[in-house]
C-alpha cells in the first residue's frame, strides 16, 4: 500500500530559516510542498522518508534564498494492483460504492464489480446483495455507509490537472475542478471479499 519513492528537487530555503540544519530546513520545506499532494504516476505523498544527498546550495540575484538541488526519499501511498485494502463505504450511487481509507477517498467499486446479484435501492440510497441462502430464499445484505469492507485494487487512473493555456479560461478551470488527480477502482465479487460482517462467521 505504501511504497519509497526516489525524488529529486532544487528546494528553496528562505532567509528566516537560515538558523536551523540545513537538513531540517530542507525536510520542513519538502513536507510543506509534497505532504497529502498527488505527484503524476507516482501517487500520494504521505511523508519524507530520508535524505539522500544534498548538492551545493547557491543563491539567484535578486533573491535572498538558498537553493538546494536535493535528492531524497519520500513515503507515497499507491497500492499495488491486485492489492487487497479494508476501506469504509463513504456514500453509494448509481454509479458504485465510494469507498474511503481515511486518508484516501477516490476510491469506486462499480456495479460490475459488486457480488452477483446486486440491485441499488433508490430509497436507502444504499447498494444491496441478494444473498442466495441456498434453499431457495434470498437475503438482502445492504452495504450502508460507514460500514468496513475489504476489496480488491483493480486498477488505478492519473489525470493532469495543471491550468491549461489562456483561452477558454472558465471552460478549462472547469474540467480541472471535476478531474481527480489520482483514484483507484476496486472490485468485491469473489469469496471474502466485501463487508467484513458478511464473513465474520
Amino acid at each position: 500500500m505504501f511504497i519509497l519513492s526516489e525524488m529529486k528537487n532544487v528546494t528553496r530555503i528562505p532567509p528566516e530559516l537560515f538558523g536551523l540544519k540545513l537538513n531540517d530546513a530542507i525536510a520542513g520545506e519538502l513536507n510543506k510542498k509534497l505532504a497529502n499532494k498527488v505527484v503524476l504516476n507516482v501517487g500520494l505523498c504521505i511523508a519524507l522518508y530520508d535524505i539522500l544527498t544534498l548538492q551545493e546550495s547557491f543563491i539567484f540575484p535578486g533573491d535572498g534564498a538558498s537553493h538546494t538541488p536535493v535528492t531524497f526519499r519520500y513515503i507515497v501511498f499507491r497500492p499495488f494492483i491486485e492489492e487487497i485494502l479494508i476501506g469504509k463505504i463513504r456514500s453509494s450511487s448509481q454509479e458504485g460504492v465510494h469507498v474511503t481509507l481515511g486518508f484516501f477517498d477516490d476510491i469506486l467499486i462499480p456495479p460490475s464489480a459488486l457480488q452477483h446479484p446486486s440491485k441499488f435501492n433508490e430509497t436507502e440510497q444504499a447498494w444491496v446483495w441478494e444473498y442466495d441462502t441456498g434453499d431457495g430464499s434470498k437475503h438482502d445484505l445492504f452495504m450502508d455507509a460507514g460500514e468496513s469492507i475489504r476489496f480488491r485494487v483493480t486498477a488505478e487512473m492519473f489525470n493532469e490537472t495543471c491550468p491549461a493555456a489562456p483561452g477558454n479560461m472558465q471552460e478549462s478551470q472547469e474540467n480541472i475542478d471535476n478531474k481527480v488527480p489520482y483514484s483507484l477502482t476496486g472490485s468485491i465479487n469473489e469469496p471474502g471479499l466485501g463487508l467484513l460482517s458478511w464473513w465474520d462467521n
